[in-house]
């Protein structure tokens, strides 16, 4: 009997430590970083960051891609890039080769909502209504070039890939390829130009924040630059009123992190018309609770290079 309280005890002992994480202890914080990223004077780069190494890890030309196909085994959605301004809707038809051009596309688009929720992306559920055919509008570059329109059917999806089928509006260059998933990674990205697969994001456990331009929701769909946080264990919190010196370890457990991809976002600066420059607002801090657990508090000091070009974000960070 003795010996069955004992183990009765244990288990109890064990259960009550078993939490959904266990917290990071307490630690020296680290220096405060100064570092800046290029993602060129027209915003043509997406640039991702590791703060805990302090080192960017993967970069690459907006318009490499046109779609990122969720990677986990029960994944089906779709993202659109939205750093090209891209559109996307749903024909109501099945039928491939009718669907020929753009009519009624304006007033039926949608587009990917800033937050990354996967439940408010623009192609949206496409397996309840099976081969439904889509128009797609690849957006811009750069440049302001448009990239056309392609239309596209997501034939089907199983745990380890997705079988699509795309063509030109006037129905030439249509293939039907296999996409693969890889859980290494957030999504599979692909490619209307090249019509394969292509490398992008790093690794989902390699970086924590990414630079780039995306659509954000400012009563219409607007083309912002700024900063996104990774979807993968990553949550971040702001604070506009405490000094950045000021927030600590402690204090950065108070808050309420979100996962919303758009937390840090693009107002850390803001265009000044009369000066024709951008501004930066220092003042606005952002907390990011890493993948390891680890806090970090960051702001932004300036959006220009030492030679006056813009494009150059330049941030002080800590780990906390």
């Amino acid at each position: 009997m003795k010996n069955y309280y004992l183990i009765l005890c244990s288990v109890l002992f064990l259960t009550s430590c078993m939490k959904e994480e266990l917290p990071i202890p307490k630690h020296d914080p680290g220096n405060v970083i100064t570092n800046s990223v290029d993602i060129g004077a027209t915003y043509k780069w997406q640039v991702y960051f590791n703060l805990q190494n302090n080192t960017v890890v993967g970069k690459n030309l907006k318009t490499d891609w046109d779609l990122g196909f969720e990677t986990s085994e029960t994944g089906y959605r779709v993202v659109l890039n939205s750093s090209k301004v891209m559109f996307a809707r749903e024909t109501g038809s099945t039928d491939f080769a009718s669907v020929v051009d753009t009519a009624g596309f304006e007033s039926a688009k949608k587009y990917d909502k800033p937050n990354g929720d996967m439940n408010y992306t623009a192609i949206g559920d496409w397996k309840t209504t099976p081969n439904q055919v889509y128009v797609i509008d690849r957006g811009y570059n750069d440049i302001g070039a448009h990239q056309g329109f392609r239309k596209i059917v997501f034939q089907s999806v199983d745990n380890t890939s997705y079988s699509i089928k795309f063509a030109n509006l006037n129905g030439s260059n249509e293939n039907t390829i296999i996409i693969p998933k890889d859980s290494n990674y957030n999504f599979t990205f692909f490619s209307f130009s090249t019509m394969s697969t292509v490398s992008v994001e790093p690794p989902k456990k390699d970086w924590d924040i990414v630079f780039t331009q995306y659509l954000e929701d400012l009563g219409t769909p607007y083309l912002v630059t700024g900063c996104l946080i990774n979807r993968h264990e990553t949550s971040a919190a702001t604070d506009s009123i405490t000094d950045f010196s000021s927030i600590t370890y402690d204090f950065a457990q108070t808050k309420t992190l979100t996962q919303n991809l758009n937390t840090i976002g693009y107002d850390w600066k803001e265009y000044d018309f009369d000066n024709s420059s951008y501004t930066i607002f220092p003042h606005k801090n952002y907390i990011v609770k890493d993948k390891n657990g680890y806090y970090y508090k960051l702001h932004f000091i300036d959006f220009y290079n030492t030679s006056g070009v813009k494009g150059n974000p330049t941030f002080e960070f800590q780990k906390l």
